[in-house]
């Protein structure tokens, strides 16, 4: 019998998670927006309630939360700021290929670091001539003896500034395409690594992007992660376990949108009586809610899907473009419902609607999510 109830624990994790949005995120989050400072004090905290280091596994002494556990983590998380919860998701961005593909020893080596300390770890996949097509990516690793000489440019790397090592994808045989590429796990700190500055950037200010430029960085063999050419097999199934926590982000936005668009309406009045007895403004809520519930409900299946191990490329691409799009659509109409207000920088609504714009953009933007989905639909999955 299908059973859509959280346990007691996921529960007390959700609350937990909620309690540190509002209390610790959503103090300063218009203060990191403005200024674009690293808000390493939140990400110290965030360490401290295990959601940076959420996707350790209990045997390597991790909170080995579940992925159902992490969507409704970060719901709650981009419910407070869709910048933080941005940097603080990417560390499972980042760890998913060691969970793919790394050995035992690999594992124990790099997860445990985020154990230590309120380490970030970041995903190097996007290239300034490589971003939705990963089969173009014109990095390269050339073996040398029993190091990878590695060069090349990598872009938008979330974290990137501070991160204690980088998964990096890049040809190890270039005149294999898509099939001569390979992951590595490459050290902060290596020679040859050269990381460039923090993208001033429209919303989602309180996460840092940045350009990583090497120049024959020498990564030793037992680095790589699986096999030579396993690197596009294994960046592919990276997005499509990664693609419902996208997904909760776009939820916990649109959700604080809706929010703030519904107080709105039930306190404004207009012509002796609130905006919410207008058919009009009510209908349209009525319709963000629905799309919100379904956003969730879209990103807990795919999360289940990869929690039982089932292929979920078509279901986590469906739920990351109709959550992130759900996200846009809130927050547009939000800085609708509240008019000037809501196209002031006084009110959070500017925010939700600048912070949207990015959830359509990465991890695969939405038209390449409706790629992905049409695929699969036309190969019968």
């Amino acid at each position: 019998m299908l059973d859509l109830t959280l346990s007691p624990d996921q529960l007390e994790l959700q609350a937990r998670a909620h309690a540190f949005a509002e209390t610790v995120i959503r103090p300063v989050s218009r203060h990191y927006d403005t200024t674009a400072e690293w808000p390493e004090p939140v990400f110290r905290q965030a360490w401290e309630q295990g959601f940076l280091q959420a996707s350790v596994p209990k045997d390597l002494g991790g909170p080995g939360h579940s992925q159902i556990d992490e969507v409704v983590v970060n719901e709650e998380i981009a419910w407070g700021c869709a910048g933080m919860y941005t940097a603080i998701s990417a560390n499972t961005l980042a760890t998913a290929p060691l969970h793919i593909a790394g050995s035992e020893a690999q594992k124990r080596r790099w997860m445990t670091r985020l154990l230590e300390a309120p380490r970030l770890a970041a995903f190097a996949l996007t290239e300034p001539e490589a971003g939705s097509d990963v089969g173009a990516i014109a990095s390269t690793a050339l073996l040398r003896g029993d190091v990878y000489l590695l060069n090349g440019t990598k872009c938008f790397i979330t974290g990137g500034a501070y991160a204690d090592y980088f998964t990096v994808f890049a040809k190890t045989d270039p005149a294999k395409g898509a099939r001569g590429l390979s992951a590595l796990v490459v050290p902060r700190g290596t020679p040859g690594l050269r990381i460039g500055k923090s993208m001033d950037k429209l919303g989602q200010r309180a996460s840092n992007q940045v350009t990583l430029h090497f120049e024959d960085a020498e990564v030793p063999v037992e680095n790589r992660l699986g096999p030579e050419g396993m690197g596009f097999a294994i960046a592919m199934k990276t997005l499509d376990q990664t693609r419902a926590v996208v997904a909760s982000g776009g939820v916990g936005l649109a959700r604080a949108a809706y929010e703030l668009a519904l107080d709105h309406a039930r306190t404004r009045v207009q012509f002796g009586q609130p905006l919410f007895a207008n058919q009009a403004v009510s209908f349209l809520l009525a319709d963000l809610a629905t799309r919100i519930e379904a956003a969730r409900l879209l990103t807990w299946q795919a999360a289940w899907m990869t929690d039982q191990g089932l292929r979920n490329s078509k279901h986590s691409a469906m739920a990351k473009t109709f959550a992130t799009d759900t996200a846009m659509e809130t927050a547009t109409q939000a800085v609708q419902i509240l008019g000037g207000q809501g196209y002031s920088r006084e009110c959070l609504a500017e925010k939700f609607f600048r912070d949207a714009k990015l959830m359509q953009i990465y991890e695969g933007t939405n038209q390449i999510q409706r790629l992905v989905i049409a695929k699969e639909i036309q190969q019968g999955r």
